[in-house]
Order: C-alpha cells, then structure tokens, then sequence
C-alpha cells in the first residue's frame, strides 16, 4: 500500500515540475510577421508527354502520379522547383513507356516516388 502511495506521489510530483520546462518568451520582443505572400503558387504547365500506349502497365501509374503531385504544387505542399524536378523523371519515365519499355519506366517511377517521399 505504501507502495502505491509513494508511486503516486512521485508521479504527481513528477508531473508538477514537467509543466516547469517551458520556455520564456522575451516580453519586450514583438511578433515577427510573415513574409507577405504573392498570392496562389505558379502552376506548371501539362506535362509535354509523348503520347502514353493505354494497354501499357505503365500509362496508368505515371498518370495517376502527374495527378498527385500536380494537385500538390496548386495546394502549396510541394515547391515548384521540387514539382519540376520530379516532371523532368516522369518525362523520362514517359518517354521509356512510349517506347514499350514498361519495366524502365515504372522503375524510374518507383525511384522518383521514393526520392521525393511518396509510397512507392
């Protein structure tokens, strides 16, 4: 019983002084303000792809991954010069799967996703 007791206190005590770590703020500084925005990032243009065969198992993937990453440079999670990057693997990509190089071309798919921090 003295046990619990003792455990409990401990905990409390030791919950009591965590709150104490927090850091100070200068009072006399002020807020810094953000950097005034220019309003929605640039959009890149549509990718200037050769033309995708629809049977091939890579035309979907790329598609469906120009889809994603094109929606997340319009809502801001992706810089543009990252967005243009990974366009530049895709045209690759895109010109291996033209060409009726599937394996290639979901290879360098799977590279860029996994470079960039998507699921491969």
């Amino acid at each position: 019983m003295q046990r619990i007791i003792l455990a409990g206190l401990l905990f409390g005590v030791a919950a009591t002084l965590g709150g104490c770590n927090q850091i100070a703020r200068d009072p006399y500084s002020a807020p810094v303000a953000a950097a005034p925005s220019s309003g929605a990032p640039t959009m890149p243009s549509p990718p200037n792809w050769p033309a995708l065969p629809a049977a091939a198992s890579c035309s979907g993937p790329l598609n469906d991954f120009q889809k994603v990453i094109w929606s997340d440079v319009k809502t801001g999670n992706v810089n543009r010069t990252v967005y243009d990057s990974m366009a530049a693997d895709l045209s690759r990509a895109a010109g291996a799967c033209a060409a009726g190089q599937d394996g290639e071309a979901l290879g360098i798919l799977r590279a860029t996703k996994t470079k960039h921090g998507y699921r491969a």
